[in-house]
């Protein structure tokens, strides 16, 4: 048997393995699904979403007035900045556990979940599946709660195609960017344009002399002693290997997902200036 045969067998049963432990992964969201195709998608305005890497600044001051008349998607701690009640979010992305362990606990979540509680505008919020019994934190009208599936599958590009699309999962979701942007495929956008994006977190990665990773995570937005202070001990706890891993995870799904966007006619826009993700083409937001 050639070498080409072996790496061919080798790779055949490397995805039959990841099939089928995204299977095992899946069974508990086989009664569950992610948001259905919104209302006025057709006439082909693009989904905005709103990472909030520090070049969201400049859109923001800038450009308001072209994110108050979009389709806009907000993420994480987006609702704890003035800008917040300003752009009405139409959709708005909670994927960590932390904002449903920590309600109670942690001042910057709780002061989050309030600010959503206190909208005066129609908005969807997108927790995930297994977090849907803390949707009772929820309590406003006006704020829809729907879930999504959180689970990663990988496998054969046949059986991750057909998972994606009946909403069971999405490429492995290494932050709240994955599920954000197949969210809005499954809502029926056919262009996502990303900002804040900026995903610089290689630039800012050091070690110091305890051998402890440092990363700096820069948003638009002065960050809270007290949420620098958790970012610092989530990353002590990882050498840096499994930091670099971790990150190799997120730029691998987004080339993913570019993939599975293309196969379905949905065009992926970056326009975020200076962003180090390199799967989707560059563009404008207009």
């Amino acid at each position: 048997m050639g070498n080409s045969a072996i790496s061919q067998l080798a790779g055949f049963f490397d995805s039959l393995g990841s099939t089928l432990k995204s299977c095992l992964r899946l069974l508990p969201a086989i009664g569950g699904s992610g948001p259905r195709r919104a209302d006025g998608v057709a006439d082909g305005r693009p989904l905005v979403i709103l990472g909030n890497g520090p070049s969201l600044r400049r859109c923001l001051d800038e450009d308001m007035e072209m994110l108050r008349r979009s389709d806009t998607l907000a993420v994480n701690f987006f609702a704890n900045s003035p800008e917040f009640m300003q752009v009405k979010p139409r959709y708005y992305v909670l994927a960590d556990p932390h904002f449903f362990d920590k309600a109670d606990s942690d001042p910057n979540v709780r002061r989050l979940i309030d600010n959503l509680n206190a909208i005066d505008f129609g908005m969807t919020l997108l927790i995930p599946a297994a977090c849907r019994r803390r949707a009772r934190l929820f309590d406003n009208p006006k704020l829809k709660v729907d879930t999504f599936n959180f689970v990663a599958v990988e496998g054969f590009g046949w059986f991750e195609d057909a998972m994606f699309g009946m909403r069971r999962g999405m490429p492995r979701p290494r932050n709240v960017m994955v599920p954000s942007i197949m969210a809005g495929i499954w809502l029926g956008y056919k262009r996502i344009c990303l900002l804040g994006a900026d995903h610089s977190w290689l630039s800012t990665l050091t070690v110091n002399d305890r051998n402890e990773v440092v990363s700096v995570q820069p948003h638009f937005y002065k960050e809270d002693e007290r949420e620098e202070k958790r970012i610092r001990q989530e990353y002590v706890r990882h050498p840096l290997h499994e930091v670099l891993d971790s990150m190799a995870i997120a730029f691998r799904s987004y080339h993913r997902l570019q993939a599975y966007a293309a196969s379905r006619g949905v065009s992926i826009v970056n326009a975020t200036p200076g962003s180090m993700i390199d799967a989707f083409p560059r563009g404008e937001i207009s």
